[in-house]
């Protein structure tokens, strides 16, 4: 029996799908930077006092034969320390390990982070937990036998965190064995801290680092700094943090503030942005504080305190910065987005339908085809789940440029706009854009049972980006 020849139109079709489906990302391993995220890269940096970075080269995963995989963020002085931790029921080992560590010391006294990237370290059992706690003890070892640590009988000084493929046990004496390594690597130029922000990376395409300097109102003319890395490019959903991100600084903060204005700070970043609405097993953001720059230290949570309410605002706008570095590297993405609610009668409901739109799907691969289906957007906002301040007739969507054009109304008080088809292609060209949704419209006369539009002032913001035929083809061959 013999094969019949395929048409020119199956043949034609194949070779689409060939092309649609072939892997032209760069990852880790395969060492370039997309031409147009080079911007986002820092060329140079100012870093906190007493923080040193370092690196080496494990190979988690046997494929990565050449780029460092293993970094060691260290403190010269024990340090106040917080972090923020995944609500996914499957918590990674490194996840309970180091909110035990923390729990433990009461956040106090801790000196180290260690990361690994090509494998997660999560659904591993037991002997991931012992795996976890084998590369705090061997990271904590490093700091007694250079005599510049010591154990006051508290446990590990050292949080752990794994990124990677899921369910798979880590190769821990390759990674013991070149913890030494990172430690002897340690230093404090810029070179060494994108060098960490590399090696932490899995699908991401570009290391992401920031560093920012800044003063408080009770220290005059002090100069303080902040420096973060993060990384996450796939799986992020805000459930938490919904990825990895180590921030240190030099300002002198106690632990119970320092946990404040991280938990404040993650609300309005890390907390509101979503790629695809899957929330890790691995989810950790930590920041340390280790007070080397001097001054007053940060003992309260009272908003009425200067310096307080300066950092708190500090901290939010560094880590915003951090986490959109996280949507603009999203996996196979060509537009960074921003969701903006307006006129909810609570920052909850603003929030819920920001983040209806922003892990619809349907509404991700029309913003990818440029095109301006408003009707997507408008079916995300009126499923998202107990949501008490839409009202149709009330509910305005436009698209708004970023280059400072004005808006492109879509959708006006519930009735549908004659939409120019040209502009909004343009609109959909450009890289960023934002969704604005109304939900206080009333044209000037109240709402029946949506209460005093006065009062409807609440609003949110969630930045996400669209779906590609590239995340298909990331995630699925992302573990082999």
């Amino acid at each position: 029996m013999s094969l019949a020849r395929p048409g020119p139109r199956a043949l034609s079709r194949r070779l689409i799908l060939s092309k649609q489906q072939f892997r032209n990302y760069a990852a880790p391993g395969e060492g370039s930077i997309p031409a147009s995220k080079r911007k986002y890269v820092p060329t140079s940096g100012t870093y906190p006092l007493g923080f040193k970075v370092g690196t080496a080269h494990v190979g988690v995963k046997p494929s990565n034969t050449r780029f460092d995989d293993l970094a060691l963020i260290a403190a010269e002085d024990p340090c106040s320390a917080a972090a923020v931790f995944t609500t996914n029921k499957f918590q990674a080992a490194p996840v309970t390990v180091s909110s035990e560590i923390l729990k433990r010391r009461k956040g106090n006294g801790i000196r180290a982070v260690v990361v690994n990237s090509g494998c997660a370290n999560a659904v591993t059992g037991k002997a991931g937990i012992e795996d976890a706690e084998a590369m705090a003890k061997k990271t904590d070892e490093c700091f007694i036998k250079d005599n510049n640590g010591e154990d006051d009988g508290r446990g590990s000084r050292t949080l752990v965190m794994s990124t990677g493929v899921i369910g798979q046990r880590l190769p821990i004496e390759k990674i013991t064995s070149k913890l030494p390594a990172a430690y002897f690597n340690l230093g404090g130029t810029h070179d060494h801290w994108l060098s960490a922000a590399r090696a932490i990376m899995t699908t991401d395409t570009f290391p992401k680092l920031l560093s920012r300097t800044f003063t408080l109102p009770s220290t005059g003319d002090r100069r303080y700094h902040i420096a973060g890395m993060t990384k996450g490019a796939g799986m992020i959903h805000p459930n938490m943090a919904t990825l990895l991100g180590i921030m240190c600084t030099d300002v002198p903060i106690d632990p119970y503030p320092l946990r404040n204005l991280l938990l404040s700070a993650v609300k309005d970043s890390f907390n509101s942005i979503s790629i695809d609405g899957d929330t890790s097993t691995n989810d950790t953001v930590a920041i340390l504080a280790n007070g080397a720059a001097g001054g007053k230290v940060i003992s309260t949570t009272d908003a009425s305190d200067p310096d307080y309410a300066a950092m708190e605002e500090i901290l939010t706008d560094f880590s915003i910065d951090l986490a959109q570095l996280v949507v603009r590297d999203g996996e196979g993405a060509t537009k960074f987005v921003a969701i903006r609610v307006t006129g909810a009668r609570s920052y909850s409901d603003a929030k819920k339908v920001a983040n209806s739109i922003a892990r619809s799907p349907l509404v991700k691969t029309a913003l990818y085809g440029k095109d301006a289906n408003w009707g997507r957007i408008l079916c995300a906002t009126g499923y998202a789940e107990g949501v008490r301040s839409v009202e149709p007739s009330h509910t305005t969507v436009s698209f708004v440029p970023q280059d400072g054009s004005p808006e492109l109304k879509l959708l006006v008080r519930g009735e549908p706009e004659t939409v120019d088809e040209e502009r909004a292609a343009k609109i959909l060209e450009q890289e960023d854009l934002e969704i604005r949704v109304r939900l206080d419209d009333s044209g000037g006369h109240e709402a029946e049972g949506l209460g005093d539009f006065e009062e409807r002032k609440h609003e949110a913001v969630v930045w996400t980006c669209d779906f590609s035929h590239e995340y298909v083809t990331i995630n699925g061959d992302y573990r082999t």
